[in-house]
């Protein structure tokens, strides 16, 4: 068999390139500490190493948005803290306006107190976060969501709660409404609203009351209405007595059976007593001192009510002469209320403060369950697509001595000639 010059060198050639793709191949695995560089070297395992990495590229962005999370949620938990301890200064300044050693012209420098922390608690609804966006506005980002009335407080933003996903199939609330946080704070007891009419004359101080039997409310407002009868003896102290309506149907309540089926008031009424319980319909209130005739006290269901609105009624109670016994009686009603109302808003201030805990509480969580994925991701790439390196070293070696005896074959069998044997 006669073998070419030209067979020779294409044959040389040919072999000595494959030779030197495949040591370039295995350098190149070295130097990436990658046994996969394209797909055609193990398809199956290409696509394994693109599902992975793709799984890792999204729990990566998770952990973005968990920490975009965390900081927008940290700061709303901030400024709720000043808006807390704010209003625990409120009440402390509720209990030294109560004080009744204390003058009207004393009482107004605790008027101006309480101006300036209404405004500091408008600066703090009005808060921003780090990108600039109102905290409290719902969807209404780019707008003021509070702006302050005569009465309290207007707000223009929504009921909307930003969600952002951060995690395979959990989303998380970035903020809370304006509403929720400083108008959603329940009046009176929680259930009902008792209160001084504010024609009264006497110096009844009602208290907050209590629902004692929930089976016989009705969810209705009645009215407790005094009246003082002259003594039938000379010198004799008179009587007051009361009888109570209910309002939303006119009825008034028979004093000897507790039913409200008179539609006139009683003859006579039930003789008051100070401090002694007032019952009717389930709730229970209790009158204190020496109401005057035409003296009224009212109970209605709880609402919701803005703080601001808690805190422009307060200034007026504080601008308020106080110095009569009806003045004092005014204002000792007016601070109970007051009182009532700041801890309603407290306890609401510290529920929204729970439900942000506990958003930080679980990113904290899906932050350890993401950094779990993330290594069992990195555990299965290594396994796809990194290289067995004392493996690599030997094919290299190997590959790379190959290579140096075919071209060294090469070049002693491209110089054979039957020239040299003449």
């Amino acid at each position: 068999m006669r073998i070419s010059t030209n067979t020779i060198f294409e044959l040389g050639s040919t072999k000595i390139s494959d030779l030197q793709a495949k040591l370039v191949k295995t350098q190149q695995q070295l130097s990436t500490q990658r046994r996969v560089l394209t797909p055609a070297d193990d398809p199956v395992a290409s696509s394994n190493i693109l599902g992975i990495t793709q799984s890792m590229s999204i729990n990566e962005q998770f952990a973005t948005n968990r920490q975009n999370a965390k900081n927008l949620l940290s700061q709303q938990e901030s400024v709720l803290q000043g808006v807390t301890t704010l209003l625990q200064d409120v009440k402390t300044l509720v209990v030294n306006s109560g004080n009744g050693a204390m003058e009207d012209s004393q009482r107004k420098y605790l008027a101006a107190e309480l101006r300036g922390r209404i405004d500091e608690l408008m600066g703090l609804a009005n808060s921003r976060d780090g990108a600039g966006n109102f905290m409290f506005g719902g969807f209404q980002i780019s707008s003021q969501p509070f702006s302050e009335t005569p009465t309290g407080a207007q707000y223009s933003g929504d009921q909307g709660q930003r969600m952002l996903q951060v995690g395979p199939s959990r989303h998380t609330a970035l903020n809370d409404s304006g509403t929720a946080v400083f108008e959603n704070n329940r009046t009176g007891n929680g259930d009902f609203l008792a209160a001084a009419a504010p024609a009264n004359t006497g110096s009844g101080i009602v208290g907050s009351g209590a629902v004692v039997d929930s089976t016989l409310v009705t969810g209705h407002s009645y009215s407790v209405n005094f009246t003082v009868v002259p003594p039938a003896v000379p010198f004799n102290p008179p009587t007051t007595t009361y009888v109570v309506q209910d309002t939303n149907t006119g009825f008034y309540m028979d004093p000897a059976t507790g039913v409200f089926n008179l539609a006139a008031p009683p003859a006579t009424g039930t003789t008051y007593v100070s401090g002694q319980a007032i019952t009717f319909d389930g709730l229970q209130i209790d009158v204190k001192g020496d109401p005057a005739s035409g003296d009224k006290f009212t109970t209605s269901p709880s609402t919701n009510q803005s703080i601001f609105t808690t805190l422009k009624t307060l200034l007026n109670t504080l601008s308020s002469p106080a110095m009569s016994a009806a003045g004092q009686a005014k204002l000792t009603n007016g601070l109970n209320a007051a009182n009532n109302n700041i801890d309603n808003a407290l306890d609401n201030l510290l529920s929204v403060r729970a439900a942000v805990g506990t958003r930080l509480k679980e990113l904290d969580v899906l932050d350890s369950t993401g950094d779990d994925l993330n290594v069992q991701y990195t555990e299965a790439l290594h396994q796809l697509q990194d290289i067995d390196l004392a493996e690599v070293i030997s094919n290299f070696t190997q590959q790379q001595q190959a290579l140096e005896a075919a071209q060294k074959s090469f070049l002693q069998v491209s110089h054979l000639s039957l020239f040299n044997y003449i």
